[in-house]
C-alpha cells in the first residue's frame, strides 16, 4: 500500500493554490489514503482475460439531426422574455 503524508497533502494544495487548514490536511490525507488503498486493491485483480471497454452498455445518440430551421421570430422570442429592453433581451451586466 502506498501511504500519502500529510506533507504531501499539503504541498499538492499548496500547488493547486488552495489553503488547507492542518484539520484539513489531517482529513484529506486519510481519505486519499482510503482512495489510494482502494486503486491497490483494484490493481490486485486478475483482467487478463477481460476485454477493456469504455462504457459497460452501448450507447445511442441522443441528439438529434443538426438541420436548419426557421428561427422563430423575434416577438414571439421575447414574448417570454423575464426582463427586455428596446426590443432586445436584458441580462444583467457582467462587466463593471
Amino acid at each position: 500500500m502506498t501511504d500519502i503524508s500529510k506533507d504531501q497533502v499539503k504541498h499538492v494544495a499548496h500547488l493547486a493554490r488552495l489553503a488547507v487548514s492542518d484539520e484539513e490536511a489531517e482529513k484529506l490525507t486519510t481519505e486519499l489514503g482510503s482512495m489510494i488503498h482502494f486503486a491497490d486493491q483494484l490493481n490486485e485483480l486478475d483482467t487478463t482475460d477481460i476485454e477493456p471497454t469504455i462504457y459497460d452498455q452501448e450507447h445511442l445518440n441522443v441528439l438529434r439531426k443538426d438541420e436548419p430551421k426557421r428561427w422563430t421570430k423575434k416577438e414571439e422570442a421575447l414574448k417570454n422574455a423575464p426582463d427586455k429592453q428596446a426590443g432586445h433581451f436584458k441580462v444583467p451586466s457582467i462587466l463593471e
